[in-house]
């Protein structure tokens, strides 16, 4: 990638990458500085690790971007307090070229991000990359693998998404009311639209690799459903038509955990016909779940013990963050474009570390 001098003044552009100092952190930042094109004026990584835990980013940055490289430590606050602090820190550029730490931006990247940003209006506020997520060619994808692929048809995710510093400014960046990876892009993306500015699809393209996880995560994404509850507050019960946003299974998780708190609550009074009918509800709906996710997938038995216990698991735990998020979000207001009626939270001052070559 070349240096930053090589473009117009209107399409210069800043880096941001939050990161957890996963190991996928250097790869996403070679192929930043291998990428043909003008480069960036500046790459800021915010450090969103707890202190204790942190250690030096510099092995994962490549010469070419360590003089124009800054480390921000971020706090452990989330990702959309790590953006805020990454975009306020990028210094006076029109544009915000958001990445997460576990992309590959395509070989062009460069040259195609700047052809996206010539391209943009006065009114265009944010241009998103075309994400594309590597399946395996040998055998069907597992649940994980199928959740991460959904990322390609997303709408408006940050993993690669530009946008204008004066939108940002305007709507005052991302709430960091969302402190999980989930559904502060949406948030984002309809505040803008709802005052006025545009959204488009560039044609950068930008690999999103499946990571490896652990058995239990499809469980501890539940934790989404209270963020879930925060969208509606904000923006409506259609929020997710206008978001273009899955709606997820919420309504039948409830609906199972139901029948299996009224089973054992029948079966504690001795209401035994009760309690039976509510079983059979509870496992009926459970089945219907596991071979929903079993079906699709490559059907080996690590994968499939792995589907039946999360889908006992998964159903009480999307419940309970339901709730809680019911209850942590109740005095949340709904959103205008003119404001919510909450004061917005200070910014916070970016301490800057600059990495020397």
């Amino acid at each position: 990638m070349s240096r930053p001098g090589a473009r117009t003044p209107d399409a210069a552009y800043a880096v941001v990458i939050p990161t957890l100092g996963r190991p996928t952190l250097g790869p996403c930042l070679h192929a930043l500085a291998e990428a043909t094109g003008p480069g960036p004026v500046r790459v800021v990584l915010v450090d969103d690790r707890p202190d204790a835990a942190r250690t030096p980013l510099t092995a994962d940055i490549p010469h070419s971007l360590r003089a124009r490289t800054v480390v921000v430590p971020g706090g452990a606050r989330g990702p959309a307090a790590a953006r805020n602090l990454g975009w306020r820190a990028a210094g006076d550029v029109p544009w915000i070229v958001f990445l997460d730490d576990d992309v590959v931006p395509g070989p062009t990247w460069g040259d195609d991000l700047t052809l996206d940003l010539a391209a943009a209006t006065e009114r265009t506020a944010g241009i998103t990359a075309r994400i594309e997520v590597p399946l395996p060619a040998d055998r069907r994808p597992t649940d994980w693998e199928r959740n991460t692929a959904g990322l390609a048809g997303a709408r408006w995710i940050t993993a690669d998404l530009a946008y204008r510093r004066a939108a940002l400014t305007a709507v005052g960046g991302f709430d960091e009311r969302f402190r999980r990876a989930f559904r502060e892009d949406a948030d984002l993306a309809l505040r803008l639209l709802d005052a006025g500015w545009t959204l488009t699809v560039g044609r950068r393209t930008t690999t999103h690799p499946v990571r490896r996880t652990g058995r239990w995560t499809s469980v501890r994404l539940q934790a989404g459903n209270a963020d879930d509850v925060l969208m509606t507050r904000l923006h409506g019960r259609h929020w997710w038509r206008r978001a273009e946003a899955h709606r997820g299974r919420l309504p039948l998780h409830l609906a199972v955990t139901g029948a299996g708190v009224a089973a054992l609550g029948c079966s504690l009074l001795g209401r035994h016909r009760a309690a039976a009918a509510c079983t059979t509800a509870w496992l009926a709906g459970t089945t219907e779940f596991a071979l929903a996710r079993i079906l699709p997938g490559p059907g080996t038995r690590d994968e499939v013990l792995t589907m039946a216990v999360t889908s006992v698991l998964i159903p009480p735990a999307a419940t309970w963050h339901w709730l809680r998020g019911r209850l942590v979000h109740r005095k949340a207001l709904p959103y205008t474009p003119f404001g919510s009626g909450e004061p917005a939270p200070a910014p916070r001052p970016a301490a800057r570390e600059r990495l020397r070559s």
